[in-house]
């Protein structure tokens, strides 16, 4: 349940509710439109990895820590056991669709947002190709849609955390907009950098 308090802010009963309205609006202002099962995956990984235990994978006698993409992706290639694979491959795609939209600021440089974009939207095109019987059938359609738009779910989550975290356009900030624009074409990139009065390059075209 959605209200409004007296500051005219929006509270929300359940964290899936808020994801529910950030993302429906960011996908709208991005100009996306998704399946309806689509936009419920979405949903329902962000609300999973609002959990800080979800996203870290605890060690006996270790720290918890987020395991590397390609070692995920070693695991599927090497496990026997297809259940298992399949779960390793939404795991690593939920993990770099979460990382790439949510902690793009964290990464050291944005070919590390370019390697999540392609690993995520490759182990969602496998998914995609895995028959699925009965009620997880709209699995395949909804991990093809993951694949196709991964890079539009990318800006649109940019766009929540960015409303979410107040982040400003300081030259950091703008040079790192230049460079995600470069590497992987990002169209919202490209909006921001046009209205911070810059006009980007075609991405690999280089300045004579």
């Amino acid at each position: 349940m959605r209200k409004h308090d007296a500051a005219g802010l929006l509270t929300v009963a359940d964290v899936r509710d808020f994801f529910r309205v950030a993302l429906q609006h960011a996908l709208r202002h991005q100009h996306v439109s998704v399946l309806e099962h689509t936009e419920h995956y979405v949903v329902n990984l962000l609300a999973m990895f609002a959990r800080t235990e979800a996203l870290f994978e605890p060690e006996p006698g270790r720290p918890a820590r987020l395991k590397p993409l390609a070692l995920l992706l070693a695991e599927a290639i090497d496990t026997p056991d297809e259940r298992l694979r399949f779960r390793l491959l939404q795991r690593l795609g939920d993990v770099a669709l979460f990382i790439a939209g949510f902690l793009a600021g964290s990464l050291r440089r944005p070919v590390d947002v370019d390697y999540h974009i392609a690993m995520g939207g490759r182990a969602y095109g496998t998914l995609a190709q895995v028959p699925c019987r009965g009620a997880k059938r709209a699995l395949s359609s909804v991990f093809a849609e993951l694949e196709d738009k991964f890079q539009p779910l990318v800006d649109a989550l940019n766009e929540i955390g960015d409303g979410a975290s107040g982040r400003g356009d300081s030259p950091q900030d703008l040079l790192r907009l230049y460079d995600l624009w470069q590497r992987t074409g990002s169209r919202r990139a490209r909006r921001l950098l046009t209205h911070l009065g810059v006009q980007p390059h075609p991405p690999g075209e280089l300045a004579h």
